[in-house]
């Protein structure tokens, strides 16, 4: 099978971006994988790594003076390389697809994955879903509900990110704190440490836990310590943690293409988001033994079972947030039990192969469906051309009538 993944983020991507390249890497085993993504995006530099895997350079989201040049240029791959599947990941690159295969004599299908938990009831939405998608896949039941609710999109199933398993154990309690002094300075035996590789958006609400530490009794809020994984922080941002008190106690790592060193030494990790269809780095963070703390938004709360590997709070409510880190302070014994959990949950619900495996199968549903199609129009070929030869003759008769009756 030839598979064509695109993706439009310029930028890095986040959890989308790991998503394409995970599914390529895997697919690349078995099948001739093409990656499409704008010039000298982190995707795009990250594929050109990987073995088996051909990279493209395409913007999906041009100026409007390069905007035909570009979906021409993606036609002429399409066309060429007779792909069997073309998947794709976000408005720009969906309707630039769309429009470069209107018209080809050999289309193929088309893989649309919804990965956030905007509106689906746009007029360009119901273009893309009529005439230029043939299988839907949703990252969680949420944004599944939300398809069904707003959109004309086909044959939507829900897949949920299956993550790599970090392929060890958590560590003993020796290295554990060895690791976290190296990584964050938090050499006391008492410390808690958390951590985000959710990103420093404002969206992301990890403001919402600085609030919180900061309503804590001050020696309880001295053991804690947090990371967050991301761009840069603002200027406005580094001030406001400082605002807080709390700057000795963050640290802001930057991007990192893995976390798993990070994780290894964290107590529990926590996506506060405002908006959220599933979340990959809090299903990564479980998968590595961390109990998760999460908003009650989109598709995140799908990912934890409350008090057993996990916390729910309301979105943009640090007291929430704060009842719990009491809690993480006051039971450190219960929080390693969850983190047991969660790694369980890990390894039977977020196992990789079946995420491969179930979006594999879709896309052998849409081929098939496709030639199951094309044998049908085949054979109705010969009545076709029968019916029209009828009506060819009848309409002449008729002509001749319509004369001599004149």
């Amino acid at each position: 099978m030839k598979i064509l993944y695109t993706n439009f983020h310029v930028g890095c991507g986040g959890g989308q971006d790991t998503y394409v390249r995970e599914l390529a890497l895997a697919m690349g085993r078995n099948h001739e994988v093409t990656v499409a993504t704008p010039p000298g995006s982190w995707l795009g530099e990250q594929v050109k790594r990987l073995p088996r895997i051909t990279s493209v350079d395409i913007d999906f989201k041009p100026r409007w003076h390069r905007f035909w040049r570009e979906t021409l240029r993606l036609r002429r791959l399409i066309r060429e390389h007779r792909f069997d599947v073309v998947h794709v990941n976000g408005s720009p690159d969906h309707r630039q697809v769309m429009l470069a295969v209107a018209g080809l004599a050999v289309r193929p299908e088309i893989v649309f994955t919804k990965h956030n938990t905007y509106p689906a009831n746009s007029f360009g939405n119901w273009l893309r879903a009529s005439f230029g998608t043939s299988r839907t896949i949703a990252v969680s039941d949420y944004v599944r509900t939300l398809l069904r609710r707003e959109s004309s999109y086909p044959n939507i199933v829900v897949i949920k990110h299956g993550v790599r398993s970090p392929g060890t154990d958590r560590l003993n309690e020796e290295e554990r704190l060895r690791r976290r002094s190296a990584l964050l300075g938090a050499s006391a035996d008492d410390s808690i440490v958390l951590g985000s590789a959710a990103g420093t958006g404002a969206a992301k609400g990890w403001a919402d836990l600085v609030v919180a530490l900061t309503l804590l009794p001050e020696a309880t809020r001295r053991r804690f310590r947090v990371w967050l994984a991301g761009t840069e922080p603002s200027i406005e941002q580094r001030a406001m943690v400082e605002a807080c008190g709390l700057d000795a106690q963050i640290l802001f790592t930057g991007p990192i293409n893995h976390v798993h060193h990070l994780l290894a030494a964290t107590d529990v990790a926590f996506v506060l988001s405002y908006h959220e269809s599933l979340s990959y780095s809090c299903r990564e963070a479980m998968a590595a033994g961390c109990a998760s703390l999460v908003t009650k938004v989109g598709g995140l709360p799908e990912n934890v079972t409350p008090w057993v590997d996990g916390w729910i709070v309301p979105p943009r409510d640090p007291q929430a947030i704060a009842n719990v880190l009491m809690h993480i302070a006051d039971k450190p014994e219960r929080v390693r039990h969850m983190g047991h959990m969660a790694r369980m949950k890990g390894r039977t619900e977020f196992d990789f192969d079946d995420f491969v495996e179930a979006t594999h199968g879709v896309y052998l549903d849409a081929v098939a469906a496709s030639a199951k199609q094309q044998r049908a129009t085949s054979a109705n070929l010969p009545t076709r051309q029968w019916l029209h030869k009828f009506l060819s003759i009848a309409l002449r008769r008729h002509r001749r009538n319509q004369k001599r009756v004149a």
